[in-house]
């Protein structure tokens, strides 16, 4: 049985879906790595919203993702840009999804850190964007969760230079009561953080972040790093002081970090990990026997998907993780809030679920392939 799918041309070819999936079973924790994967929310198909409406989320389907998520040892990063922050999830459900995954893990024993941020407001002065924070950061708290202090795009407006982010971030630091994660997110993902750390000469803003760091080093857990740029986090994280991680949020070059040199290595925290999970966490259980070979075989596969879901507009990845998640029966329907399902065109869906059956990520590739059929005649494709 085949199937014929839209090029980026708009011609059709025609794909043969494979039939078996990989076999992979859940799992402990892993020992050499700490692993979270950034997770989507599912909407609720039914809500009568629009585009400029409170996202309505499914929160059955989207808990039980989570504990798809912790069943294979992975930690899940709660509230961050995969889960459409900024981009359909405002703060008020935000909240609320915090809240009901901080419950969830400790119910099940799963592992999650939380974002925090700043989008109870859009622009304010440095004291205002301190409380915007400082409410995020006692709500994650309060839940038991570990805090993820994300970029601001508040801050990014309202900063005249680097001595606001260092004012800034060290009055959070020293108001937190556990080690937290810094995320420092490019603007490949959020152009409204360009010039981040009060500079947009990159050497310059890893000075100041460098400098946050380093004078707080015993509230920061680690950091985690999404510029899409090996060679930067690698320098990044060689210059690190003892005891913080770096966490690699690079979705472009993730296995050869995350594997190490001889220097160090990369932690993870990574949106495209919602995709891989299962795939990813057997082949960290690999690296966890010491067996980097056998890891970046069953990993480096994976990089060709990882960059089409991730390729420019960067930030629009979330369609293509959510329409994985469809096809691979996590959820029972391919819609998402704020409308973003159109963020993305038939043929970038069609590459996506060839990438995603060739690697065999789909439980169920037969449900998969319906649903792609599905999918081309809603778009005037006879597949």
């Amino acid at each position: 049985m085949t199937i014929r799918l839209p090029d980026e041309h708009g011609r059709l070819r025609t794909y043969e879906p494979r039939t078996e999936p990989l076999a992979l079973t859940p799992g402990a924790p892993f020992t050499s790595r700490t692993v979270f994967s950034a997770a989507h929310v599912v909407a609720d198909p039914y809500a009568d919203t629009t585009p400029d409406s409170p996202a309505a989320v499914d929160w059955d389907a989207t808990l039980a993702f989570r504990r798809h998520l912790w069943s294979h040892g992975l930690g899940v990063a709660e509230a961050m840009d995969t889960a459409q922050r900024g981009m359909g999830l405002d703060w008020a459900g935000a909240a609320e999804l915090i809240r009901r995954s901080a419950a969830e893990a400790k119910a099940t024993g799963g592992r999650i850190a939380c974002g925090v941020g700043t989008d109870q407001i859009t622009s304010g002065t440095l004291a205002e964007v301190r409380a915007a924070y400082e409410e995020q950061l006692a709500l994650v708290e309060e839940s038991g969760a570990q805090a993820i202090l994300m970029a601001s795009r508040a801050l990014a407006a309202t900063a005249k230079g680097p001595e606001d982010y260092l004012e800034v971030y060290g009055h959070l630091l020293r108001q937190a009561t556990e080690p937290v994660i810094l995320h420092w997110l490019g603007p490949m993902f959020d152009p409204a953080l360009e010039g981040y750390w009060g500079s947009s000469d990159l050497d310059a803003a890893t000075g100041t972040f460098l400098e946050v760091i380093a004078a707080h080093p015993d509230k920061v857990d680690g950091i985690k790093v999404s510029l899409l740029d090996a060679r930067r986090e690698v320098d990044l994280r060689r210059r690190l002081p003892n005891g913080v991680r770096c966490y690699t949020g690079d979705d472009f070059n993730y296995p050869e970090l995350i594997a190490g040199d001889e220097q160090g290595f990369s932690h993870a925290l990574l949106g495209v990990f919602d995709p891989l999970g299962p795939l990813a966490a057997e082949a960290v259980r690999v690296l966890d026997t010491g067996d980097t070979d056998g890891f970046r075989t069953l990993l480096d596969p994976t990089v060709e998907l990882s960059r089409h879901l991730f390729q420019a507009p960067t930030r629009f990845y979330k369609t293509g993780v959510v329409l994985l998640a469809w096809l691979a029966g996590h959820q029972s329907h391919f819609t998402m809030v704020g409308g973003l399902q159109s963020a993305r065109s038939l043929p970038h869906f069609a590459r996506a679920y060839e990438l995603a059956d060739g690697l065999g990520l789909f439980p169920d590739p037969k449900l998969a392939e319906e649903r792609m059929r599905t999918l081309l005649h809603l778009y005037g494709v006879t597949p």
